[in-house]
């Protein structure tokens, strides 16, 4: 019995007009798309060509894919560029808001220099992040800019430390730029602005110094520098002025606790003290003018001296604190007021000393003379004589 094969039916050939599925165009053109002009459209153009990949078997799925991840992430660090540029342009936008009653035009922190004269919102320098409007100095201002500079983070540790390093660069920065203290109004008040800590490592290292005037409308620039005095009242002032620093560098620690660190201020005191005796020696040697003023500060100072000297010397608080309240009364207002005097410089009494005459300084006690601001807000301390400095306003670290 035979078997029959099944019929073969041979393959139809291709037609002419039938060739490999074609490649959808829209795939190709969200890959370039994506990649070279507006990823958003890639998205788009990739999406519209997988459907229509899928509806028409067409080729270029692979192509579609890749077209459309590579605009996604393009797009999403477009976007990320965007918000990154933006952001100082929204917050210069938030500074241009509207203050009436502000004269100035609106001044980045770290734009401001030394001799820059600004306005504040309602006058407040101790908001957090104020505003600054920049201001010709023969207007009223509420601020001078006596430093502007950057500081080193190794020096400005935060805390307690941050503060009483600022507050002294802000001295030093305001004895350079107005060097004749007793010649600034009663209403002059230190200030300094600083970054918080956490702002440092984003380059946030700007240490403005100001004198604060907003107490009064005050006019006129306050700057009495080296280059505006005559060279023998700006050896005298920085003597005097570096006496001043060293008082305002008493330790912050009750005396009982701290009796080693008060004996090297004392020796502090002390070397500051006897730079002012050089100058006031040579002074009264060549200078027939000043020559009585300046012995008779000179013996005071000689007095003063002597008791900072047993001071650093002192083996008991009891002893120290005798020693301090002897070296408070050396030093007499009215002899430093004929001394200046003398010498062409500014004889009114500033109220913060007048209140403790008849000595130079207040009752003894602890203090750095020192301000800031503590967690991004204001804080403060102040000093009378007894820290060599007047009162000192808070300050500020800013934000940003």
């Amino acid at each position: 019995m035979s078997t029959q094969s099944p019929p073969h039916w041979p393959a139809p050939s291709p037609r002419p007009d039938q060739g490999e599925p074609a490649l959808n165009g829209f795939a190709l053109a969200s890959l370039l798309v994506g990649l070279l002009c507006l990823p958003p459209l890639g998205i788009v153009l990739g999406i519209v060509a997988l459907v229509q990949i899928a509806g028409k078997g067409e080729r270029g799925r692979p192509l579609a894919i890749t077209g459309l991840a590579v605009s996604l992430v393009t797009t999403a660090l477009l976007v990320l560029a965007v918000d990154r540029a933006a952001e100082p342009l929204f917050s210069r936008l938030d500074t241009l808001s509207p203050y009436e009653d502000v004269e100035g035009e609106v001044t980045d922190i770290d734009e401001l220099r030394a001799g820059d004269c600004f306005n504040v919102p309602g006058g407040d320098l101790l908001d957090e992040d104020p505003l600054f409007y920049r201001v010709a100095c023969t207007e009223v201002h509420h601020g001078e800019v006596t430093s502007s500079t950057r500081f080193d983070p190794a020096q400005f540790r935060g805390g307690r430390k941050m503060k009483r390093a600022a507050t002294d660069a802000c001295w030093r920065a305001q004895d350079a730029y107005a060097m004749d203290s007793w010649a600034l109004p009663g209403y002059a008040e230190l200030f300094w602005f600083a970054p918080p800590r956490e702002g440092w490592g984003g380059g946030e290292r700007r240490l403005l110094c100001v004198i604060g005037t907003a107490g009064e409308e005050h006019r006129g620039s306050l700057r009495g520098d080296a280059g505006m005095l005559k060279p023998d009242q700006v050896t005298f002032l920085h003597a005097m002025n570096e006496v001043d620093l060293a008082l305002g560098h008493g330790p912050d620690e009750d005396l009982d606790e701290a009796l080693p660190t008060y004996r090297e201020w004392a020796r502090e005191v002390d070397r500051a003290l006897a730079a002012e005796a050089r100058v006031l020696d040579e002074v009264a040697a060549r200078r027939p003018e000043l020559a009585g003023p300046a012995r008779a500060q000179l013996k005071e100072v000689a007095a003063a001296r002597g008791a900072w000297q047993k001071a650093g010397a002192a083996v008991r608080p009891a002893d120290f604190q005798d020693a301090w309240d002897r070296a408070s009364a050396a030093l007499t207002v009215p002899t430093e007021k004929a001394l200046r005097g003398a010498y062409g410089l500014s004889a009114t009494v500033p109220e913060w000393l007048a209140e403790d005459e008849p000595g130079r300084s207040a009752d003894p006690g602890p203090g750095d003379g020192s301000a800031g601001g503590s967690g991004g807000g204001p804080g403060g301390g102040s000093g009378g004589r007894s820290g060599g400095r007047p009162p000192v306003a808070p300050a500020s670290e800013r934000g940003r």
